[in-house]
């Protein structure tokens, strides 16, 4: 496997934290700070984003990236705190190894069986548009201004323009000669419980996949925030610190 950029801090309690698919582990600096006081924090950077080269025509799976991850590491069990596609990596790596995972919190996974709905499809015809014509500076100030809700403020807004200028520069550069390999979500299959997480303000695709999702898991509660829109913890910095902290305990 290709080594992924990774870093690990504090002590106590294993926690993962796994990046959105327009981010990287630089999402995730508030909650680095907050848990190392008493948490193992883990975070990394998946293929293709932040420091983590993509490597062309390399066959991988980001889960089992990230299960591999785990085995470098030593940690039999962790929780996991996940956004976006991260989740739903988390996802594919807790229905094939359950044991590995003691707590997941999830925000706006994607989810299989709910059909792209018609916000989604409008994002993606104007990202290809853009790319297509050579501007990914457009194509980026899209993705800010998409995933990004109503609450977030400029600071992280400029944090998210640089993380999805980075991934595309990586990723544009590997061309579409990429084998990523998904592993199946088996909702019924993972044993930890979920703190599963959706914004008011998030694509309709979202929000129908995290109810869709909340009915399948064994062990769910969850969350629609009125005010998030898809990354709720950059989007109210101070809360989303206290929302993950609350969230990883199973009273959370």
């Amino acid at each position: 496997m290709t080594s992924l950029h990774h870093a690990v801090v504090g002590t106590g309690p294993a926690v993962l934290l796994v990046h959105a698919g327009v981010a990287d582990s630089r999402m995730w600096a508030g909650q680095v700070e907050d848990l190392r006081r008493d948490h193992q924090v883990i975070t990394l950077d998946l293929r293709g984003y932040g420091e983590t080269p993509l490597e062309v025509a390399a066959k991988y799976s980001d889960a089992g990236d990230v299960l591999a991850l785990l085995d470098h590491l030593g940690i039999g069990t962790t929780a996991v705190v996940a956004a976006s596609y991260g989740a739903n990596v988390v996802l594919q790596a807790a229905s094939r190894a359950p044991e590995r995972f003691n707590r997941l919190v999830l925000m706006s996974p994607p989810v299989d069986g709910v059909e792209p709905t018609e916000d989604l499809r409008a994002f993606w015809a104007e990202e290809n548009r853009l790319l297509e014509a050579g501007d990914v500076d457009g194509a980026t100030a899209l993705n800010v201004k998409i995933w990004l809700g109503p609450e977030a403020d400029a600071e992280a807004r400029e944090l998210l323009r640089v993380m999805q200028a980075r991934a595309f520069e990586v990723q544009l550069a590997a061309g579409d000669d990429v084998d990523n390999e998904e592993y199946e979500v088996t909702p019924a299959a993972i044993t930890a419980p979920v703190k599963l997480f959706s914004g008011a303000h998030d694509l309709q695709f979202f929000r129908e996949g995290a109810a869709l999702l909340a009915t399948q898991l064994p062990d769910v509660d969850y969350v629609e925030l009125p005010w998030a829109g898809h990354l709720p913890t950059m989007e109210r910095a101070a809360e989303g610190i206290e929302l993950v902290r609350k969230a990883l305990t199973v009273e959370g």
